[in-house]
């Protein structure tokens, strides 16, 4: 018989596997860091004025509410405006049964505005409950793609304002209302 023989393997050394690993590791968060360094966006952060309020973060829940309502509703306003070849009246707007100027359950709850049509074709919604919602003030551009332009005042003791340029309503109190749609709002992807 012959002689048994034994040879001895040695385990291949865990530094060399343990090094490759890191270093793959590394060029993945490498390739990961790069494409998300050159794919990112910047935000710009916009700020507002003094005289304005975000329709999102500065007005209460009904008062956002009403804004909604104003801001949909404008639409409707631009189509009979195109038919009557004038701003329809408040009243009409309400028998129609758009909010906030219809007098529901909802309108009653957000402050019970009364509302009225100023001569310059502005719409005035005076708050019988300031404490709830303040009162609203909405300028019709002369184009029908323009923005809305409203307008709040949470004044207790007000009147339907007379000159409705910038300057005077802001002297007088009232502070515009602007919708700002930023990264915290939406999300954007463009492709």
């Amino acid at each position: 018989m012959s002689n048994p023989t034994t040879q001895v393997v040695r385990p291949a050394g865990a530094g060399h596997e343990t090094l490759y690993v890191l270093l793959l590791c590394l060029a993945i968060l490498t390739v990961a860091a790069s494409v998300v360094l050159w794919r990112g966006e910047t935000q710009a952060v916009s700020s507002i004025e003094r005289h304005q309020l975000d329709a999102r973060r500065d007005l209460s829940a009904s008062e956002q509410g009403i804004y909604a309502d104003l801001r949909v509703t404008l639409d409707e306003i631009h189509l009979l405006r195109e038919e009557q070849h004038t701003p329809p009246s408040p009243q009409t707007l309400a028998d129609e049964g758009f909010a906030p100027f219809a007098q529901d359950a909802s309108s009653l709850s957000r402050g019970a505005h009364a509302w009225q049509m100023l001569v310059s074709g502005a719409y005035f919604g005076h708050s019988q409950t300031p404490s709830v919602a303040g009162s609203f003030l909405m300028r019709l551009s002369a184009d029908d793609e323009g923005e809305p332009d409203i307008w709040l005042n949470r004044s207790a003791s007000l009147t339907a304002p007379s000159d409705l340029a910038d300057a005077t309503l802001i002297s007088a109190g009232w502070q515009q209302i602007v919708a700002q749609f930023d990264a915290g709002v939406t999300r954007q992807h463009r492709h």
